[in-house]
């Protein structure tokens, strides 16, 4: 089964830019979806952003516009690229690929002044 490991969290001011990885231990171009998920203290897991084997993506409406995802099938990555961050956007970030389901981790992101 492939493994997702996450990288790139970390504390992050207001307004700032942050960009989150996810390396596979396989090929990612098995998964037909691949996505960013987050979960805030308290709260359930949503969906962030999602990429299909063709390149459509999706996004929740509260981070379209400052969100960007990509994958990379060559390099067995998927990365999220965030900007003007806002402290509402604090959480644990995961990685999922499906189907199968696989589930990294997670990294925390903490927006914070």
């Amino acid at each position: 089964q492939v493994q997702l490991v996450e990288s790139g969290g970390g504390l992050v001011q207001p307004g700032g830019s942050l960009r989150l990885s996810c390396a596979a231990s396989g090929s990612i171009s098995s998964f037909y979806a691949m996505s960013w998920y987050r979960q805030a203290p308290g709260k359930q897991r949503d969906l962030v952003a999602l990429i299909t084997r063709e390149g459509t993506t999706t996004f929740a409406d509260s981070v379209k516009g400052r969100f960007t995802i990509s994958r990379d099938n060559a390099k067995n990555t998927v990365s999220l690229q965030m900007k003007n961050l806002k402290p509402e956007d604090t959480a644990v970030y995961s990685c999922h690929g499906a189907p199968p389901d696989a589930w990294g981790q997670g990294t925390l992101v903490t927006v914070s002044s």
